[in-house]
């Protein structure tokens, strides 16, 4: 099993300040199409093949991976990404909360393991290192934040 934790201030100094109703739109803005949000390249097809009032489902190719998943909203705090098919099993978050100081914050989690391998083996000890990096999820995050302020000076959010 692999657990991961990420988390970023939505509005570091110097930076176009976004408010709690901004930053989820990106957030779901990406849930429904990962490519611009996601660093150059990572993500080369993203399509929401289902919807309803709680939930899409989404098929992706994310760093070379085919997958799908079926993304549940809490309105304007959590985007749920639950690994339905691909290399992956289990739920990867995206929270907006607020810390003890009232400051936006990004926080990414996750609680997954590798299809097919063996819990806890190598696999799963290399994918840990990955999403614990500074290349990992936390790059995800500030990129997805990035895109979200493009979007807003772009009268596009």
């Amino acid at each position: 099993m692999i657990y991961s934790t990420a988390t970023v201030p939505v509005n570091p100094e110097g930076e176009t300040p976004l408010t709690r109703a901004q930053a989820w739109a990106g957030l779901v803005l990406k849930a429904r199409d990962a490519r611009p949000f996601l660093p150059p390249g990572l993500c080369t097809y993203c399509e929401v093949v289902e919807e309803s009032a709680t939930h899409i489902v989404r098929e992706a190719t994310i760093g070379g991976q085919d997958l799908r998943e079926i993304i549940a909203f809490e309105p304007e705090t959590k985007v749920s990404f639950f690994q339905a098919t691909g290399p992956r099993e289990g739920v990867i978050v995206n929270e907006l909360f607020e810390d003890d100081a009232g400051a936006l914050q990004l926080r990414f989690y996750c609680y997954t393991g590798l299809r097919g391998k063996q819990p806890g083996g190598p696999e799963e000890q290399a994918e840990q290192a990955w999403m614990d990096s500074e290349k990992g999820y936390k790059s995800a995050l500030l990129s997805t934040l990035k895109r979200t302020r493009e979007m807003l000076a772009e009268g596009k959010l």
